[in-house]
């Protein structure tokens, strides 16, 4: 039985005062996290404080971004282990922000993939179409290209432990969300796509999330489906007593 995961992107918002001040009205609020692991991803800015706001918590902490390499002449960046010291034990790879706007392939998320699970930090790998190739009916083909190239190389007793945010870009921001039969449908294609190459016990394992424009109104319905195990939280991650809903779902 797989545990659903909720995790939050703040992306660029907050600043820390507002990161703490989110904490302080969100874990009273958790009267139980038994059925769901909870995560919040926030700015690189924010990290140190989230972590120590949140020591005690069931909450995890994760960042948004990251560099492969462990040090270097790599001007801008940071290293998974300067994010460890920050207590972080979740990084979102692959996001389609990422992709987009700092033209990030294939390639550099399967190193990140990669160097995540060297460090001992979870990744959540983030997979998505365009609103044209969803026209063309090449969602599939694109998700699946996406999800096979970054998990390339992994073991099984990797794979077993891999998130997966399925985030359609036209919905990341938009207000248009997938139907639930949408992303049931998508994520059931990718988790036969893993279990084509790597075997069906191991696909079985992984935990694949919907992401784009979910909000309190549409996450039961999304949760309900078979093959969905989460939900990638955008603007509805910014109140807490929008984003303790989606915890609370069930």
């Amino acid at each position: 039985m797989r545990k659903p995961i909720i995790i939050a992107n703040w992306k660029m918002y907050k600043n820390r005062a507002a990161a703490v001040a989110f904490c302080q009205a969100l874990v009273p609020l958790l009267h139980t996290t038994e059925k769901a692991d909870i995560v919040i991803c926030a700015p690189f800015t924010q990290l140190d404080v989230l972590a120590d706001a949140l020591a005690g918590s069931a909450v995890g902490v994760g960042a948004q971004n990251f560099y492969p390499a462990a040090e270097g002449a790599f001007t801008g960046e940071v290293s998974l282990p300067m994010l460890q010291e920050l207590g972080v034990r979740y990084v979102i790879v692959g996001h389609s922000e990422r992709r987009e706007l700092f033209h990030e392939d294939d390639m550099l998320v399967r190193q990140k993939v990669q160097a995540a699970y060297a460090a001992g930090i979870q990744p959540i790998l983030c997979v998505g179409e365009r609103l044209e190739q969803r026209e063309q009916d090449m969602t599939v083909e694109v998700c699946s290209g996406q999800l096979l190239s970054a998990i390339n190389g992994l073991t099984g007793t990797q794979l077993r432990t891999l998130i997966v945010a399925y985030e359609p870009i036209w919905a990341i921001g938009t207000g248009k969300t997938a139907t639930a039969a949408d992303a049931e449908q998508v994520i059931s294609a990718l988790r036969q796509a893993v279990a084509a190459q790597y075997g069906q016990a191991v696909a079985d394992c992984v935990r694949f999330q919907y992401g784009g424009s979910v909000k309190p109104e549409n996450i039961s319905q999304l949760m309900a489906q078979p093959n969905v195990d989460g939900a990638l939280v955008g603007g509805a991650s910014l109140k807490a007593e929008s984003f303790i809903q989606l915890v609370h779902y069930a």
